[in-house]
């Protein structure tokens, strides 16, 4: 991975006065977005070209549609700016960025310097006038967009107090081909559809990619036509491992959130049980032995429980158990049939895919079942995977005419939306923050 690094956020830039720079410690924003309401109006946000010629620019865009995307931030047309003399080192002509009701600037500065890209940016409450952060970052040229990415969770952070999403990575399943020839390869790419790569040649299909919680391991299913396997991929080395040989078909592993474990599913007869290996030594463990269809383990973020699926009750629904199989619970009780219930990051949550009639839908629930709130609805949404922060879900969603695409909503489910990459894909996950 390309070298990066940073200074502290909210230290004072080096090159900067430091009065200029550092806001009272007290002081808090009279500009604040409410991630919680369902009816918040995006804030209109100022986002120039950055100074230092094409790469100032480039980073400004990426910032730009990071937060558009969010659709927490309104970014304003660059066109209708009046102020077009910032200098990173000199307060901004507020009256003139208030006059286009700008509630929130970011302006910055770019320098290379050989094989050293340094970026400093600076967040101003127009109406306020005062500064909220100032940063300045270093990396290689050729890894701008990152410092784009971090500058934007930098920027979400501070004015939504909620961590970031954008310096991420997604792994998904890229589809090809029509229907009953398709080609499923696993694929990894940016959050916001950037630097797509492919990870297998499409001789095998593959199914449910799962990120670890160091973001540098992948584990997912691939199928033969002699059967199935699941495999660990490691993107720094790119050495894939099996977890070995099972009598029947194996499915649908995930990891544990310290990533020492893999749960994952055994089908034997018509019956699917859930396992879970220990990663160190195989060891591998037994959780359900029900004569029901048992799939899907989820682990909760402190690794205690487990969410799972199972028809055990004569329809697919949402159970919880211990991290051991001990004490299983159903937790839902509404009206459809539940499945793939993956656990939030915050553990505030759990995702689901719900199929009511001849619709499907994304919704999430509270651990214990209550607060139930359905998201999506259309011909066929599924596969819901998280953000880091719990904020935002990723799902694929099919039209009557087939072919799958990457979509994103958020927990109040207004902010519903297709994801910028152009091709056929499923089965997303998200990675955590990167370092």
């Amino acid at each position: 991975m390309t070298s990066f690094s940073k200074r502290t956020l909210l230290t004072v830039l080096a090159a900067l006065p430091a009065a200029a720079l550092v806001a009272p410690a007290a002081a808090r924003a009279d500009i604040e977005v409410n991630v919680n309401r369902g009816d918040v109006q995006p804030l209109p946000i100022a986002i120039p070209a950055f100074g230092g010629g094409q790469v100032g620019a480039d980073i400004a865009g990426v910032i730009s549609g990071n937060l558009q995307r969010s659709g927490l931030f309104r970014p304003l047309d660059p066109a209708g700016f009046v102020d077009r003399d910032l200098n990173i080192a000199v307060e901004p002509r507020f009256p003139a960025w208030q006059q286009i009701n700008a509630q929130a600037l970011i302006n910055g500065q770019v320098t290379v310097v050989g094989a050293r890209l340094q970026v400093a940016f600076r967040l101003w409450d127009v109406f306020a006038e005062k500064q909220l952060l100032g940063s300045e970052m270093a990396s290689s040229p050729e890894n701008w967009r990152r410092v784009a990415h971090k500058i934007s969770d930098a920027v979400y952070e501070r004015l939504t107090g909620e961590k970031g999403y954008f310096d991420t990575r997604v792994v998904f399943v890229a589809e090809t081909g029509g229907r009953g020839s398709k080609t499923k390869r696993l694929a990894i790419m940016d959050q916001d559809g950037a630097n797509p790569s492919y990870l297998t040649d499409g001789s095998t299909v593959i199914m449910t990619p799962r990120f670890s919680s160091n973001s540098q391991e992948i584990t997912y299913m691939e199928l033969r036509p002699e059967g199935s396997k699941i495999y660990l991929l490691n993107l720094e080395t790119t050495r894939r491992e099996s977890l070995g040989d099972f009598k029947g078909m194996v499915f649908a592993p995930r990891f544990s959130p310290d990533g020492s474990r893999v749960a994952f599913s055994v089908e034997r007869a018509g019956n699917s049980d859930i396992f879970v290996m220990d990663l160190k030594n195989h060891a591998t463990t037994r959780l359900t032995a029900d004569p029901a269809i048992d799939t899907s383990p989820s682990f909760s973020p402190d690794g205690t429980k487990i969410a799972f699926n199972s028809d055990r009750s004569g329809s697919p629904q949402i159970y919880i158990m211990g991290a051991d199989g001990s004490n299983p619970r159903r937790i839902s009780f509404g009206q459809g049939r539940y499945t793939t219930p993956v656990w939030s990051p915050t553990g505030e949550f759990i995702a689901f895919t719900k199929q009511t009639g001849a619709e499907f839908h994304i919704g999430v629930m509270k651990p214990d079942g209550t607060d139930e709130r359905i998201l999506t609805s259309s011909y066929l949404d599924e596969g819901p995977a998280w953000a880091p922060n719990g904020r935002v879900l990723l799902f694929s969603r099919e039209g009557g005419g087939g072919g799958s695409k990457l979509w994103s909503v958020d927990v109040t489910g207004r902010i519903l939306q297709p994801m910028p990459y152009p091709g056929g894909a499923s089965d997303p996950a998200w990675s955590p923050l990167l370092n």
